[in-house]
């Protein structure tokens, strides 16, 4: 028989033990948790250099175009993404309210090659949220550095 660990990450408060409150109290690891994680909400991100251009990918399922604001501010691209829902049942003997709220910043430092004059262009289609930032007419076609691995 193998055991597994139980994993109480997801958790808002650890299991109790035998020194209860004492142990709760000291226990460091349990602002190490996910749900203080600012991280936990990064979408995962693809970049890809080609001669004419760089093409960056998001993923970001449940969001909508009006969801997303792409800027450049001193040659840093900022992402963020922002939804807010509220569902409200009326029943005659009850209310229901749901509520959620997702959101992300991701901001990268871009290459002195991409020309920050030209327009981004930006599209979201079936979760993947996708720009497009050109490179400098001096930048295209420059040959790469390749490094060998030792």
């Amino acid at each position: 028989m193998s055991l597994i660990k139980f994993n109480n990450r997801n958790r808002l408060f650890p299991s109790w033990n035998n020194e209860g409150l004492k142990n709760f109290l000291s226990n460091d690891d349990f602002f190490n948790n996910d749900f203080f994680d600012e991280d936990g909400l990064m979408p995962a991100m693809n970049v890809k250099e080609h001669d004419n251009d760089f093409e960056i990918e998001f993923a970001a399922p449940g969001f909508t175009k009006k969801d997303f604001e792409v800027t450049i501010d001193d040659n840093v691209l900022n992402v963020c993404g922002e939804k807010k829902e509220e569902k409200e049942e009326k029943k005659e003997d009850y209310t229901r309210k749901e509520f959620s709220y997702n959101s992300f910043k991701r901001s990268l430092n871009l290459p002195k090659t991409v020309n920050t004059d030209q327009d981004v262009k930006a599209t979201y289609k079936n979760g993947i949220l996708k720009l497009n930032l050109l490179k400098k007419e001096e930048a295209k076609g420059q040959a790469k550095k390749v490094i060998e691995v030792l």
